[in-house]
């Protein structure tokens, strides 16, 4: 679809420089943009692109305008602002209400009128699909489950029993909701399974990566709630609650019964002891491991940044010692202590 700067400016609420009549089709990144194209400027890094860009609009902050060399519509968020004219942009593809000759649907399973079931899909027993859901190929549904409206499995999603998804979610490709979580209890003979009783209950907007896994719950449920975000290859174990708008990041694992609350941001590769509880507003940055309470809103780290090999190497080295440096301290002050 096209449209043009100015229908942009009003749907938006945005400030445009230029002329409201240029239309545009599509977004492209600064270098690739042509006249058909808007584009958007957010990281002051890219900013040496801007001089050179052939886009016909960017979408950039006030500060930024005077380096631009073409149309503008001016955002104090410029990249929140691209993600919705972006959304109006490149809708979705529209599926047509069907169920595939392939898919196997249970009798008493409930698949409303103008949802779509795509090839080699099974839903088993007394499940719920709402209306305008999309039910990619190979989804595997097992029984007692809900998938809301508007929400699309996009394809090879296996939820396990109990699993309730909300209205207008995305869970991408591999993904595996309902799997049972990692609960063992040790005998004189060796392992014994733990059953997991639990389900999983996913609110609404919720977006789930590929190939991330949530485990349910060993006996309450595994809670993820409205507008969370998780990227793919994340793990969420048994019984973990996670509040809203949330986002986790690749390789992100989480262990059983941690809460976490709202807004918080993990980066990636990072993770969590069990049973711990983060408050709302907590940003944990890439490689950090989580062992107690955190009841404080604010940033926190662990992880060792990357060094040249042998500054490394002195680092570790030095890191040794600590012990042997506090003994001797302690020795010092004792000492002086006795003079």
């Amino acid at each position: 679809m096209a449209i043009s700067l100015g229908e942009l400016a009003t749907q938006f609420g945005c400030e445009l420089i230029g002329d409201p009549s240029v239309q545009v089709s599509r977004v492209a990144t600064l270098s690739g943009a042509d006249a058909s194209s808007i584009s958007f400027l957010s990281a002051p890094s890219y900013r040496h692109l801007l001089k050179e860009t052939r886009a016909a609009a960017v979408i950039l902050r006030a500060v930024d305008t005077g380096m631009c060399p073409v149309n503008s519509l001016v955002s104090d968020n410029p990249y929140l602002l691209y993600a919705r004219v972006a959304a109006l942009l490149h809708p979705p593809a529209a599926m047509s209400a069907a169920v595939h000759a392939s898919a196997v649907v249970a009798r008493s399973a409930s698949i409303s009128s103008n949802a779509y079931i795509g090839p080699q899909v099974v839903i088993g027993e007394n499940c719920f699909v709402g209306n305008g859901a999309i039910i990619g190929p190979g989804c595997v549904i097992a029984d007692d489950c809900r998938v809301g409206a508007g929400t699309r499995l996009v394809a090879n999603v296996t939820l396990g029993a109990d699993v309730h998804i909300g209205t207008r979610c995305i869970v991408h490709p591999g993904a595996v909701i309902g799997s049972d979580g990692f609960g063992n209890a040790m005998s004189n003979a060796g392992w014994v399974k733990v059953p997991q009783v639990g389900g999983v209950r996913i609110g609404d907007d919720v977006e789930i990566g590929s190939n991330t896994t949530i485990d349910r719950g060993a006996i309450d449920h595994t809670v993820i709630d409205n507008g969370v975000r998780l990227d793919n290859l994340v793990q969420i174990a048994h019984n973990v609650r996670i509040g809203e708008h949330t986002a986790m990041a690749a390789m992100t694992g989480i262990s059983g019964s941690t809460v976490i609350g709202k807004r918080c941001m993990f980066a990636g590769q990072t993770g969590t002891v069990g049973h711990v509880t983060i408050c709302d507003d907590v940003i944990i940055t890439g490689k950090t491991m989580i062992t107690k309470n955190i009841d404080k809103p604010g940033t926190y780290a662990g992880g060792f940044p990357a060094e040249e090999s042998g500054t490394w190497k002195r680092q570790v080295a030095r890191f040794r010692r600590l012990d042997v440096l506090e003994s001797r301290v302690s020795a010092l002050e004792a000492r002086k202590e006795n003079e």
